[in-house]
């Protein structure tokens, strides 16, 4: 169970720190329906990111059981595969940089968030965890350690329940945070939106990078 653990951390925080997620739960937060587009918005990358890992721990507890000891080429396989694929969006991420002085472009939808309601947030949030292509990449690689692991039903559910609260909390902090002080909450979150914008492909590239390269690396070790 622990290693399991031990190797799903990291994708998670790479959902976790994903920018574009946090920016637009931060502008929900500045909008007249800040309350209930957030609370949404929460709602919905959680549930996304559960039905994305339940869905590859699923798929992956179809390969077949193996001698602990054993090598795993199909596990392996499917590790290095998302590991390469990791790396090629932190190359396109990296590329995407803006030019010094420039100023960076978001997504045309978010100029719409002000306009959102609760369910309208709600089926953002479960899109940009279930769907995002860098997301659910994670997701995938997190299904493949926890159901190519031999887990019991309990052990696979902390499993897929640690990752979701780790992936989810840079969603679920600033949203807890303004429900609780929204007052004290504005400015801050303001200043972290701007840095966010102007740091979002670098972040991610790193971050990619890193994860990509762990994972190359534990389908390696698989062989």
């Amino acid at each position: 169970m622990g290693p399991v653990i031990g190797d799903i951390l990291p994708l998670a925080l790479g959902v976790a720190i994903s920018p574009i997620p946090i920016i637009s739960a931060i502008l929900m937060l500045l909008s007249p329906k800040a309350k209930g587009t957030s609370l949404g918005f929460l709602l919905g990358w959680l549930l996304g990111i559960v039905v994305a890992v339940v869905v590859f721990v699923l798929l992956a507890s179809i390969i077949p059981a193996a001698d602990p000891e054993a090598s795993k080429p199909i596990a392996g396989t499917v590790k290095i595969i998302l590991g390469a694929l990791l790396l090629l969006l932190a190359l396109k991420q990296w590329r995407s940089r803006p030019a010094p002085g420039e100023e960076p472009e978001l997504p045309k939808w978010m100029s719409a968030i002000d306009q959102l309601n609760a369910v309208k947030g709600a089926g953002l949030g479960f899109l940009l965890s279930a769907v995002n292509p860098k997301n659910l990449l994670m997701a995938a690689g997190a299904g493949v350690v926890i159901g190519t692991a031999g887990l019991s039903a309990g052990e696979t559910t902390v499993a897929v329940v640690v990752f979701t609260v780790i992936a989810g909390c840079s969603v679920a902090i600033p949203v807890i945070g303004y429900l609780l002080a929204s007052k004290r909450m504005a400015a801050p979150l303001e200043s972290l939106r701007g840095w966010l914008v102007h740091n979002n492909a670098t972040v991610m590239a790193v971050l990619l990078l890193v994860i990509g390269v762990v994972m190359v690396g534990k389908g390696i070790g698989s062989f």
